[in-house]
Parts: structure tokens; sequence; C-alpha cells
């Protein structure tokens, strides 16, 4: 059973301000908390039902430095950002800062993307293609967003996640710049890379105009319907299987 304040203090993480003050996030739901508990991530809580906890005592023993929390199944939905909450609930200590590294592989920049659904979809993209860093404009929605983490399933675990001045960051970068928009180079036409940079925009605006000043080469890919635009995410994810299709 959880105490009132540790009710409060879990629900309050769905708010960034919070989770950067306390340097921890919430990872839900059977699949996601498996990937954690298997990491050698720092685990803070562990809140779950009574036959979850049973069934996963191998991997609870993983981490003696959470706290295990048994709730009811109510108990769980009061403080699930699931619409329907799967049994167990993860307070993960958010990791150190890292210095942003020169670009000397593939990688994704994210321009001020917002939907959640797709910040979380990019970094499991990224972490399907082998892509070890997502780097993200300060206007992004948080990498630690409850929603983000759900739909990356597990993939902050392997990407190197970086928030930064995006226009200092390509203007210093040596590898290629491909941005992503509707007015670009077909990709069926641009020969494989050995590395480069995949810049992706915000949902209805696209790349920034002050980015596409900078030293990027536009890609677009082709279609035939009537649809007006792809989702960011889905491009990104078709994107990369072309660009780096062997």
């Amino acid at each position: 059973m959880l105490s009132k304040a540790q009710n409060k203090y879990i629900r309050s993480l769905t708010q960034q301000k919070f989770r950067k003050e306390y340097s921890v996030f919430i990872a839900e739901g059977e699949k996601i908390a498996s990937e954690w508990l298997n990491s050698a991530a720092h685990i803070k809580m562990i809140v779950a039902t009574e036959y979850w906890i049973n069934v996963n005592n191998s991997l609870i023993s993983k981490h003696s430095e959470a706290t295990v929390h048994t709730v009811s199944e109510s108990e769980l939905q009061a403080i699930s950002n699931l619409q329907t909450p799967n049994n167990v609930l993860l307070v993960v200590a958010a990791p150190k800062t890292e210095e942003l590294p020169i670009m000397e592989e593939w990688c994704i920049a994210l321009d001020n993307i917002q939907d959640p659904g797709n910040m979380g979809s990019i970094i499991r993209i990224a972490d399907w293609f082998g892509i070890k860093y997502v780097i993200a404009s300060a206007n992004c929605v948080d990498f630690y967003n409850p929603k983000v983490v759900q739909a990356a399933m597990g993939g902050h675990l392997r990407v190197h996640l970086y928030e930064t001045d995006l226009e200092q960051f390509i203007a210093n970068s040596k590898a290629p710049i491909l941005a992503a928009t509707l007015d670009g180079e077909n990709i069926m036409n641009i020969k494989k890379l050995k590395t480069a940079i995949l810049l992706i925009g915000n949902e209805s605006k696209g790349i920034s105009p002050d980015l596409l000043k900078e030293k990027v080469r536009k890609i677009t890919i082709p279609g035939k319907g009537g649809a007006e635009s792809l989702n960011a995410a889905v491009s990104a994810g078709i994107l990369c299987a072309m660009l780096m299709s062997s």
C-alpha cells in the first residue's frame, strides 16, 4: 500500500518540472518493467500488484536498491498513466546528462517534436536500426514523458538521448545533414551514405526555417496518393530503412 505522500509523489511525475526536480521518471507496464529490471538502471520504486510481485521475484531481486510496494488494482489505476493499468509501475532514476559527442555515425535530430507518441516511436526506430543517438531541440517533448517512455518500448536503455541547440549542433557537425521536407530530393535517387544526421521536423510546421538555412540537404519520400504529408515517426522509419539498408 502507498501512503498519501507516495501517491502524490508518483502522480506528480507526469509533470516535467517534477521529473527534473527529483531526477526520476516513470516506466509502466509488464514488458517495459521487465526491460528496465533486467538492466543496470537504478530503480527507486517498484509498485505492483501482489500477483505480479509473486511471479517476478527473480527480477525484483536484481534491484535491492528499490523499495517494493504491493498495491491493489484500484490503487495502481489511481496512479497509472495507462488507460488500462498493467500490474506494475516503476520509478526509475534518470541517467546523468552526458556531454554531447562529435557525431561520427548515424543519428536522428528532432526539431520541435511535440507528440509523445512520435518521440517514443522515433526512439524505438533508432533502437531498431542500431542508431545510438537521438538529438532533440529544447522545444521538443521531454524524452522522459511517461507516454514517450511507453512508446519507446525500452529504447531508452540502448539509445543515447541529448537535448541541445540544433543550430549550433548542425553548424559544428562534420557529418552530412539530411533534412526531411516536402520539397527535397527524391530519396530514391540518393546514394547510400556511411554516416549522416537525419533531421525530422515538427508534426505540423516541419523543420524550422533557421535550420534549413544551415548546411542541410533536403530530402523527401515520394508519394502517389492524396495525403498531405506523413507522420513524423513514419517518415523517420521509412527514411532510416531506405538510407541505411545495405
